[in-house]
């Protein structure tokens, strides 16, 4: 039990330490697809900017709210960052960590608890903006999830196991990307839209709602914030990674092609305009939940011939 809580103690600071560091490699990416530099005045090529960021952040001044909801006001950052934490639980590490079955499961669980922290800050800040965020915010996360759930659910028939460590043994002659490339196309689409990045970053609509549903956080609130997002985008290249170009956790494979899923995230932003709101739900029921759905049959089928 002792190993198994430093070793998750360990695996958070290195995620937080990780994130710092996305954030960089974010402003770097998106300064050269700019033509400009992007950090490089701190330390050697920026690498102290993270650092500075974070204390600059947190000394902030705090913006008290005389007329919000206190304790879900101040507890929605918490729980948003304490449940992309957890989600990290299911990376098959196999290090003194917990290893279970159901890890595809328990995924989904975490993933669905992830719209209540974003519903409780909008409405907990008792302003209109907030609130109307928070709604756009939910409906775009809920949408988009049942794609989500319905690719998992593909595999999960393929494999026969809801274990994503399973994952890993089934792709080590032919990764899963190269026999359903439609699929993890809408995989990509559907967690962009998850994480609220763009082009579906539609709860940061500048024009229309001033920053969504964060309107009234600053200062620390904003940065459990802002890393949970961060948190999130590593996550989520993660599991990518396990489900579509496999390889063992435990090698350096995988941690390229982590990178290589991030880069490929902050490539999108650098390079796609924000879609027209109406197209929203029309890619999530009219596009990508019918071929996941198809998929999900197809897939379902092929499991009933070969037994």
């Amino acid at each position: 039990m002792v190993v198994m809580i430093v070793s998750y103690l360990m695996l958070m600071v290195c995620v937080l330490v990780g994130v710092a560091f996305v954030t960089l490699l974010e402003r770097k990416i998106l300064g050269y697809i700019q033509v400009r530099k992007g950090p490089n005045k701190l330390g050697i090529f920026g690498l102290l900017q993270p650092f500075s960021d974070a204390v600059k952040l947190f000394v902030k001044e705090q913006s008290v709210l005389l007329m919000s909801n206190f304790l879900p006001y101040y507890l929605s950052p918490v729980f948003s960052l304490f449940i992309a934490l957890v989600l990290w639980s299911v990376i098959p590490y196999e290090l003194g960590l917990v290893n279970f079955n159901m890890s595809m499961l328990f995924f989904l669980c975490c993933l669905s608890l992830g719209v209540y922290p974003l519903m409780s800050a909008g409405w907990s800040s008792n302003c209109k903006y907030s609130l109307l965020g928070s709604l756009r915010a939910v409906a775009q996360t809920i949408s988009y999830e049942v794609s989500l759930a319905l690719i998992l659910l593909s595999y999960i028939f393929l494999v026969g196991s809801f274990s994503f460590s399973e994952l890993s043994l089934y792709q080590e002659s032919l990764w899963f990307f190269w026999l359903t490339i439609p699929l993890s196309m809408v995989w990509l689409g559907s967690c962009l839209a998850e994480m609220n990045r763009t082009p579906f970053d539609f709860a940061e609509g500048e024009s229309e709602l001033v920053s969504g549903f964060n309107t009234e956080y600053s200062s620390g609130g904003f940065v459990l914030i802002f890393m949970a997002e961060y948190v999130s985008i590593l996550f989520m290249s993660g599991v990518s990674t396990l489900l579509f170009l496999g390889g063992g956790v435990l090698s350096l494979g995988f941690y390229i092609k982590l990178v290589m899923v991030s880069f490929l995230f902050i490539w999108v932003r650098g390079t796609l305009p924000r879609m027209r709101y109406d197209k929203l739900m029309y890619m999530a029921w009219k596009s990508f939940l019918p071929l996941s759905l198809n998929f999900l049959i197809f897939f379902l089928g092929l499991k009933l011939i070969l037994i």
